[in-house]
């Protein structure tokens, strides 16, 4: 457990708490600790979906600006360097994963939970990516993954004009997958992970894999991906469990071993 981001395993599911007062800036140490977090979900058989939490009051306000504001060049490569690679073992967890967002996910807070499968949020956040009004860009995935969700002409409005958006219009746009009151966050969030727990976990990574992989290439590859991923899954227990359990007593009643 790291002194500002811990992950607390229940029941099958894994909450990545950041706690940095006031709104969990993104520091040089959180970076860190992120991603050693996302690593041990990753690794971690007891863990089956993945939850990232910044407590009731606030998402993830932004990168930490004083820390970054006085850097050289050859430092701050350095460092983004280190925050996209945070972000991306995020989102490169094996596993269901949801943005819980609470308050706001601004800047490399956007980015955090751009990096999740799904972001749940309370009907009174705020988020954007306001890097241009400090003369930068999104710098560790804003300007990729948020095009990537809404398409490049939506995400060219939040970029260039820096704009906070409310949590409806975010919903609309498709940057928010679900809205909530604000206090229901994180149990919408569970609920939603909870789903996984007693799943087909092989499966479930094959799935998250073939659509990643495919966005990341074009169409003739990304069918070759999935067919490879797809039939890989008949070296499954759960393969022959869940294809056994549909023939002799109809679909949805399948034990998962996850192996």
């Amino acid at each position: 457990m790291g002194e500002f981001v811990s992950l607390e395993v229940e029941a099958g599911v894994g909450t990545i708490r950041l706690d940095r007062p006031p709104v969990n800036a993104l520091n040089n140490q959180v970076q860190i600790e992120l991603a050693l977090a996302a690593k041990e979900a990753s690794e971690r058989d007891d863990v089956r979906a993945v939850i990232i939490y910044g407590g009731p009051k606030a998402f993830v306000g932004g990168a930490d600006i004083k820390e970054m504001a006085d850097k050289s060049y050859v430092e701050m490569a350095k460092f983004g360097a280190a925050l996209t690679a945070s972000l991306t073992a995020v989102a490169q967890i094996p596993k269901p994963t949801v943005a819980a967002i609470t308050g706001y996910a601004l800047g490399g807070g956007l980015e955090l939970a751009l990096a999740a499968d799904r972001r749940i949020a309370g009907d009174n956040v705020k988020v954007g990516q306001p890097e241009i009004q400090l003369g930068i860009i999104p710098g560790a995935g804003g300007t990729q993954r948020l095009a990537r969700l809404i398409g490049p002409s939506k995400a060219k409005d939040l970029i260039f004009t820096g704009r906070f958006v409310k949590a409806h219009e975010a919903r609309e746009l498709g940057i928010l997958d679900e809205v909530v009151a604000p206090d229901d966050v994180y149990e919408a969030a569970l609920k939603w992970a909870s789903q996984f727990v007693n799943g087909p976990a092989v499966a479930l990574r094959a799935a998250k894999a073939a659509i990643d992989g495919g966005l990341n290439t074009d169409l003739e590859t990304g069918l070759k991906l999935e067919t490879s991923l797809f039939t890989a899954l008949w070296a499954t227990e759960d393969q022959a469990n869940g294809m056994r359990s549909f023939i002799e007593n109809g679909p949805g009643k399948a034990t998962f071993e996850g192996k």
